[in-house]
């Protein structure tokens, strides 16, 4: 097929040396099923005569001795000086065959002498010679296989005259090898485009692992140079490449549209013009015979030519079961990551056949049920369990880790082993990116503590506040925190996360609702209020104020723990500490107000609103103390994984 394929292309040139090896290895079957038919007349006429053993003869050319055998031994006499045998129409199928395989081995480098041929195999079907039937006369055999005395044509004559026209052929495509590729014909200057071509394959080769395929040919034929590559396995798989002077043209045949796409875009570092997608039909190729075929052409000096050459023969692995790794990686991401893994590989030289040879998909499902059953479900996507880029970057390393285990010869165990650990820090990292928006929470919470802070400074100073502002702004901030919290939850249950974040999210958010119910209250408290009130109301802001920055630190320091950090756990279980502290603090405090309220004498807006303010602030720090058990409870729980 893939000779087809380039016949199809116009590239002949490049078949001559296989076409003449095939028409050789014809002729030699040719002579034997002529020799095959002689025995079995023989056989007929004296059947009490031991048949001829042809088995080391058919077994060297190729042949199934065991149906030449059978033709021979099971020859027998009918009427009218005619034979019948078995397979009798099978062999006579098999000698125009090999006929034909020599004639166009022939048209091939030697056009009219090939017409010539074929016109003398079209008289000789014209008399019947060719006609596959179960039983024929004796002069037939006779006429298909012998050399006429007379000078009369028969099909051995012209398979003897084929034969020698091969045999001159083949002298004037004398194989020699330059730099792995099988070469014919070639002139000097070809040399460094042939080696720069094979430089790219080689650099790459080993990637295919296993896997055949890469072998190159390369042939000149006039003022052009024509290379080809075999890729792998697959039917319509081919790039035939002709380079004249400065000119390179490239044509890539290939059954998957995306996967040619895909090799175009691995060449985009050269301003190569490339055609449409064309797609054609041949027969005998799948189901609907369509492959698809593109074009380029790319000019420029020697240096940057030979660049181009070796970009395209170091691609060329890279599209060897390209397909059959895109359907795999299309179970854990989308159609267009999944490409956009394939292309990281290729473009990073770590390629995707060592993923295959060690399992594939097989291998990511026990690598993932084995170290995180209860966090990603059987046939789950990645990117639903890690999120989008997470999953696209743990893919890439299951690619790495596969190309660099199987080229040291690592067990598939050890491979295994790897990928759960990395899979391990990738769930470890979704965990980091929502333990970052605890920190973000946080932080408005300290921005709304700061804000009550300033107010009550203010209004110590004997300032005018901005009560309204200040509530208006406080409840901003909690519709804020409240819409990256529902986001969260969401995201979190997406990717089935640690529980415990969500808790310490929820603690977070229940600290900001006390501390925006606390910027309410402080734009009623009246005027008035003595100078010590102020003065324990902003020390308890203070202690809120502190709180709110021990619960940033303590959870950015925890998104450290799981890289097996100590430092980093030992700074988050401080953070704990020191809110647990700032939690008794807020406590003194907030009684210092009750007792200043009680022992003062206040008016009753007074003393209301001093004393919500107080636990206010105080039931805030009391959440972020919460939060801290929380932090701690997921701190001390990696620790110990």
């Amino acid at each position: 097929m893939k000779s087809r394929i380039i016949q199809h292309l116009g590239q002949t040139d490049i078949l001559v040396p296989s076409l003449i090896a095939d028409g050789l290895a014809a002729n030699d079957r040719v002579k034997l099923r002529f020799t095959a038919l002689q025995a079995a007349a023989v056989h007929a006429r004296n059947p009490s005569e031991a048949p001829v053993d042809l088995s080391t003869e058919c077994r060297a050319g190729g042949i199934d001795p065991a149906g030449i055998q059978s033709l021979i031994a099971g020859a027998r006499m009918t009427t009218n000086g005619r034979f019948a045998a078995p397979n009798l129409d099978g062999v006579s199928e098999a000698v125009v065959d090999d006929i034909e395989t020599m004639v166009t081995a022939v048209e091939a480098r030697a056009p009219n002498e090939g017409k010539a041929a074929r016109e003398r195999v079209a008289a000789f079907r014209a008399q019947d010679l060719f006609a596959p039937v179960g039983e024929i006369p004796l002069d037939r055999v006779a006429r298909l296989t012998g050399v006429s005395a007379s000078g009369d044509d028969t099909p051995h004559r012209l398979v003897m005259d084929l034969h020698k026209v091969l045999n001159r052929l083949a002298a004037d495509c004398a194989e020699a090898v330059v730099a792995g590729a099988r070469v014919h014909g070639l002139l000097p200057a070809d040399r460094p485009v042939v080696e720069a071509f094979m430089r790219g394959v080689d650099s790459t080769r080993a990637l295919k692992f296993s896997h055949p395929g890469l072998d190159a040919t390369a042939a000149r034929s006039g003022s052009r140079l024509t290379i080809q590559n075999d890729i792998g396995t697959t039917d319509a798989h081919i790039v035939v490449i002709t380079v004249e002077d400065a000119a390179v043209a490239v044509t890539y045949t290939d059954v998957h549209l995306a996967r040619a796409k895909f090799f175009m875009a691995l060449l985009d570092a050269f301003p190569a013009q490339w055609s449409g997608l064309d797609c054609k039909k041949a027969e005998g190729l799948g189901d609907d015979g369509v492959f698809y075929l593109v074009t380029s052409r790319y000019e420029a000096e020697a240096e940057q030519r030979n660049a181009f050459l070796e970009a395209i023969g170091a691609a060329l692995v890279f599209l060897i079961d390209w397909n059959k790794a895109r359907k795999v990686l299309r179970q854990w991401v989308s159609r267009s990551d999944a490409v956009r893994v394939l292309d990281w590989a290729a473009r990073n030289r770590v390629g995707h056949r060592a993923f295959l040879e060690l399992g594939g998909g097989d291998l990511v499902v026990s690598s993932v049920r084995h170290a995180v059953p209860s966090r990603i479900g059987f046939g789950e996507r990645l990117d639903t369990a890690l999120g989008r880029q997470a999953a696209v970057d743990f893919l890439k390393s299951v690619l790495r880790i596969s190309t660099e285990a199987l080229s040291e010869g690592r067990s598939v165990r050890l491979v295994r082993d790897r990928i759960e650990a990395e899979v391990i820090r990738h769930l470890d990292r979704v965990d980091s990116g929502l333990l970052a928006i605890a920190v973000r929470q946080a932080g408005l919470a300290r921005e709304i503590a700061a804000g009550i802070a300033h107010h009550v400074a203010t209004r110590q100073a004997g300032g005018a506040a901005d009560g309204a502002a200040l509530a208006a702004r406080a409840r901003r901030i909690e519709e804020k925190a409240d819409r990256i919290a529902l986001e969260a939850r969401n995201e979190m249950a997406q990717l089935n996360a640690e529980p415990t974040i969500a808790r310490m999210i929820d603690r977070l958010e229940d600290s900001i609702d006390e501390l925006e119910q606390a910027a309410f209250i402080a734009s009623l408290v009246p005027v008035g209020v003595e100078t010590a009130v102020l003065g324990a109301l902003a020390d308890l802001c203070a202690a809120a104020i502190a709180g709110t920055e021990a619960a940033a630190c303590g959870v950015d320091a925890a998104a450290d723990v799981p890289d097996g950090r100590r430092v980093d756990a030992e700074d988050a279980l401080a953070a704990v500490g020191r809110l647990i502290d700032i939690e008794h603090v807020a406590d003194a405090c907030e009684r210092r107000v009750t007792t200043l309220v009680v022992r003062g004498g206040f008016d009753l807006p007074v003393s209301l609103s001093v004393l919500e303010l107080a636990r206010a602030l105080e039931r805030a720090t009391d959440r972020l103390a919460g939060f801290g058990h929380v932090l701690r409870e997921y701190v001390l729980a990696d620790l110990s994984a």
